[in-house]
């Protein structure tokens, strides 16, 4: 399995924290599973810089890669996944879902997702199901539409960008990088602050 994160300006840093801090690390991972190398693409390699003001120099370019059944995809939330300078990122995800590709995409992901009519037949979240209606003419897919922080429907993964910790508890789910007690008192650890599930995580690492 490889990981790839697409990186564009504006990029939402708080929203992948999570996620890419426990794929990289690899610290509760079962112990037959190594570290992630996260690849890092964008539509060219010019250096972005994110929301927070930190600057970063993506690996490759889209059209450099071979995607492959497994493999994980994270659309990260910016400012600019409404104009058309990632489309080109937009356009190849219908491809990669039939190819088995896992692709979890987060707050402003989701309304470039919507825009281009893949939340149409495919149960989903958002920042705001009328929100959606209201920005993306395309968007036909409120009837599975799902009230909660991240949903899950097959090799799609969609969360609210006010949900990084639910987002990167569903991926870690779709992974398996994790056994389920371990991504369980992970989540409660992270969620509830009690140190109790600190000892129930350091228990179930095997």
């Amino acid at each position: 399995m490889k990981v790839y994160l697409y990186v564009l300006d504006t990029l939402a840093d708080w929203e992948i924290g999570y996620i890419t801090a426990e794929l990289s690390s690899g610290r509760y991972f079962d112990k037959d599973h190594e570290k992630v190398h996260i690849v890092k693409i964008a539509k060219s390699k010019e250096t972005i810089v994110t929301m927070g003001g930190m600057t970063i120099i993506p690996d490759e370019e889209i059209d450099e890669i071979e995607f492959n059944e497994g493999d994980l995809l994270i659309l990260p939330g910016s400012d600019n996944w409404m104009n058309d300078t990632n489309q080109k990122i937009v356009d190849i995800v219908s491809k990669l879902l039939d190819k088995k590709v896992i692709i979890a995409a987060i707050c402003g992901a989701t309304l470039a997702l919507a825009k281009n009519g893949l939340l149409n037949n495919r149960k989903h979240t958002s920042n705001d199901k009328g929100y959606l209606e209201m920005v993306c003419p395309n968007y036909k897919g409120s009837g599975l539409y799902i009230n909660e922080p991240a949903v899950t429907d097959g090799y799609l993964i969609t969360a609210t960008g006010l949900a990084p910790l639910e987002f990167a508890h569903e991926i870690l789910r779709a992974v398996k990088l994790m056994n389920e007690k371990t991504i369980d008192a992970w989540y409660a650890l992270n969620k509830n602050k009690e140190p109790q599930y600190f000892y129930e995580l350091m228990k179930s690492i095997r």
